[in-house]
């Protein structure tokens, strides 16, 4: 057991795991790391279960103290980390002693970065998660992002020692670097816009803009045009569903969505893909590929498996 003091926020910095589901239906976000990759390959670093709660920073990570000593991992953007002035890697178990203070310089690569520690951060389980959930306030630590002051508990370490140095292989490191690609289911409302929308929605390029955070990601470029009304009945939101308001700009629903929506969803982004939009910041350039639900099945699938091989290989 350990404990990690928060001595400046920096910005927003929430406890997360792999979200809360079977709650949307009632009007709960699943909440969640926006970038799961970057969180399970941390625990799987320091021999946690994958779905372990871990820190989630945007764009400037805090500074804080480890009162104790303490095995930690940094994955996901590059904050610009550093242990005592000494500047850290990424994707590889690291050891702090008691004292020793975690600071970042500021955003070097992709935008979001994660502190995963042994044992993962203890705080109380809501609904099966321990997921922060900013809109309704509740999960992680008391429901908001982190403070000054706040001081996180750790679940004791499963393996307290002898990890230090172990890393994620460069082959599987992920890029996150703009232009990105994400493939696409297209639907459930392929048939609200016009057959020229749909092609100019896969052959343009998207530029995200500043209005993106957890719940999602608006984007600039080529309109779609509507086949007709836009109007629909509100009906769920799934995870990386994008949607397309009167204006014509696709809007990416990420992790802290809204539950229920009234817009026509011109596609939804794959699961094995999704983690990467996480990483986007204002100004990177996106580009959108559609496959077919079966080719979408097999990539989630795939993904997944490649955890529990990394977990294999890491013994």
């Amino acid at each position: 057991m350990g404990k990690v003091r928060i001595i400046s926020a920096g910005g927003l910095s929430t406890v997360q795991d792999l979200g809360r589901y079977g709650y949307q239906r009632f009007g709960l976000s699943p909440a969640g790391a926006v970038d799961d990759f970057s969180l399970r390959v941390g625990n799987l670093l320091l021999g946690n279960d994958p779905g372990a709660a871990a820190l989630e920073m945007t764009g400037l990570g805090p500074t804080a103290e480890f009162l104790e000593d303490t095995l930690f991992a940094l994955t996901g953007g590059d904050l610009g980390p550093s242990l005592d002035g000494v500047d850290l890697p990424l994707w590889e178990v690291l050891f702090a002693t008691r004292g020793s203070v975690l600071s970042f310089a500021g955003l070097r690569r992709g935008l979001r970065g994660y502190l995963s520690v042994a044992g993962g951060f203890d705080v109380p389980e809501v609904l099966g998660s321990r997921s922060t959930d900013l809109t309704a306030g509740l999960g992680g630590w008391e429901g908001r992002a982190l403070r000054s002051g706040d001081t996180l508990t750790t679940f004791p370490a499963v393996r307290p020692s002898g990890i230090v140095g172990r890393r994620l292989h460069p082959s599987r490191l992920p890029h996150f670097a703009s232009p990105y690609t994400l493939r696409v289911v297209l639907g459930p409302q392929q048939a609200f816009f016009t057959a020229e929308a749909v092609e100019t929605f896969l052959l343009s390029s998207y530029e995200v803009t500043p209005q993106l955070d957890r719940v999602g990601i608006k984007f600039k470029g080529p309109t779609l045009a509507h086949a007709g009304s836009t109007d629909l009945i509100s009906e769920g939101n799934p995870l990386g569903a994008l949607q397309v308001p009167k204006g014509g700009l696709p809007i990416l629903l990420l992790a802290s969505r809204h539950t229920v929506g009234g817009y026509p969803k011109v596609a939804v982004v794959t699961g094995s893909d999704l983690y990467q939009a996480g990483q986007m910041k204002p100004g990177d350039i996106v580009t959108f590929q559609a496959v077919t639900l079966q080719e979408a099945h097999q990539l989630w699938r795939s993904y997944i498996a490649s955890f529990g091989k990394l977990r294999a290989i890491l013994g």
